[in-house]
């Protein structure tokens, strides 16, 4: 007999007032084994922590330039050790301003203090710096687009 697990529709409504609040694809919150995903598409799940099955977002399914690789590689491209993730919920801006060439490409060379990509919270515009000098490796997002909270945004190889 399956265990019956007790739906906190509360959380849910809390969650879904948050994502709507800070206009996120998707918001997720863990307790226990107990993790509760809301999507801005019209699903919402409960799963066990330990799900070991990938989970799929719309930020994922975009396809760009940057991100034509094929699924498989792309998630081991999550756990490249150079992997410059977001340190703050909020948009990504990949250039100074709209109209004007992106901070960084695929292939450039970045010194260490460079201007990576900017995160935009709560309506200030956080300048994120390259932790190390090398090689852009990938670009996982797309200029505007929303991310969370250890999101992978950049390889520095």
């Amino acid at each position: 007999m399956a265990a019956q697990v007790k739906i906190d529709t509360e959380a849910i409504r809390v969650l879904a007032d948050l994502l709507n609040e800070t206009n996120l694809t998707e918001i997720e919150y863990q307790i226990d084994s107990l993790r509760i995903k809301v999507l801005r598409t019209p699903a919402t799940s409960i799963v066990p922590a330990d799900a070991s099955a990938p989970q799929s977002s719309p930020a994922n399914q975009n396809s760009s330039a940057n991100q034509a690789q094929p699924v498989e590689q792309a998630e081991s491209l999550e756990n490249h050790p150079g992997v410059i993730e977001a340190q703050m919920v909020g948009t990504v801006y990949l250039s100074p301003g709209p109209g004007t060439e992106p901070f960084i490409s695929v292939g450039d060379t970045v010194s260490q203090g460079q201007t990576l990509f900017i995160i935009e919270a709560m309506k200030v515009m956080n300048m994120i710096k390259a932790p190390r000098s090398g090689v852009i490796k990938h670009i996982f997002v797309k200029d505007s687009h929303p991310v969370e909270y250890g999101d992978p945004v950049v390889i520095i190889d």
